[in-house]
């Protein structure tokens, strides 16, 4: 159940990630709401996520998960570069998050 927690608090950092490019610096009170309530069950499922996965490691997978997702929804959704190196990468992250998720218990 902690990689669970984990893989949907990584999934909540993506969506308030996200949620802080509509918030307009703080602006915009519905998106603001939303993304705060987004930090706050990322947070929350990462901290049920800790109790049994190593901090090390699920801090690691956290932000990996936060930075790829990301990544994607800025190539996708903004237009952002996909260019091969970027890509390349945003692919090293990725095999980070699954070397620490094979090598944890």
């Amino acid at each position: 159940m902690a990689w669970t927690y984990l893989f949907v608090a990584g999934l909540f950092e993506v969506a308030w990630a996200v949620g802080l490019k509509y918030t307009e610096g703080w602006t915009r009170p519905w998106p603001s709401l939303l993304t705060v309530a987004a930090m706050v069950v990322s947070f929350w499922c990462l901290s049920q996520a800790l109790r049994s996965i190593p901090i090390g490691t699920g801090y690691a997978i956290w932000t990996g998960i936060g930075a790829v997702g990301v990544a994607a929804v800025g190539i996708i959704a903004f237009a952002e570069s996909a260019s091969p190196a970027r890509l390349a990468c945003i692919a090293m992250i990725v095999c980070g998050v699954l070397g620490l998720k094979l090598v944890s218990s």
